[in-house]
């Protein structure tokens, strides 16, 4: 999905006009539109931080398209640490722990941290 129909969704969501976006960013309606037109010029990512906010929404899942839509309401987590995740199996493990139920979470934390070790003395090498 195009940042330019995230833009939207995340207005829609916030139930906020064009005009009233564009009213708490400081910039014209006719931005708005050309930001969420298929071919309009982008905001800067300040700006899409602002917008993130504005409507309640992930900066990540509004920039990027990944993670959730729904703002997790602790700005101070980062993203992964700033890490991109490029290995398969990486990307299916974090994916299940975040469909997890949180008494889980934990469980499989300790278990991977404990098997790290084992790993490593067993000559184990992630593919």
């Amino acid at each position: 999905m195009k940042l330019s129909m995230r833009i939207r969704i995340a207005r829609q969501r916030a139930r906020l006009s064009q005009e009233a976006l564009a009213l708490n960013l400081g910039v014209t309606r006719s931005a708005v539109a050309n930001w969420e037109g298929a071919d309009g010029v982008l905001p800067a990512s300040a700006r899409l931080a602002h917008i993130a906010r504005l409507t309640n929404v992930s900066f990540e899942w509004l920039a990027t398209g990944r993670g959730p839509l729904d703002h997790g309401g602790n700005d101070d987590t980062p993203a992964a640490e700033g890490e991109m995740v490029h290995d398969e199996y990486e990307r299916r493990l974090l994916a299940a722990f975040r469909r997890m139920p949180e008494h889980a979470r934990l469980e499989v934390v300790l278990h991977c941290e404990a098997m790290a070790p084992r790993a490593a003395r067993q000559g184990a090498r992630p593919r």
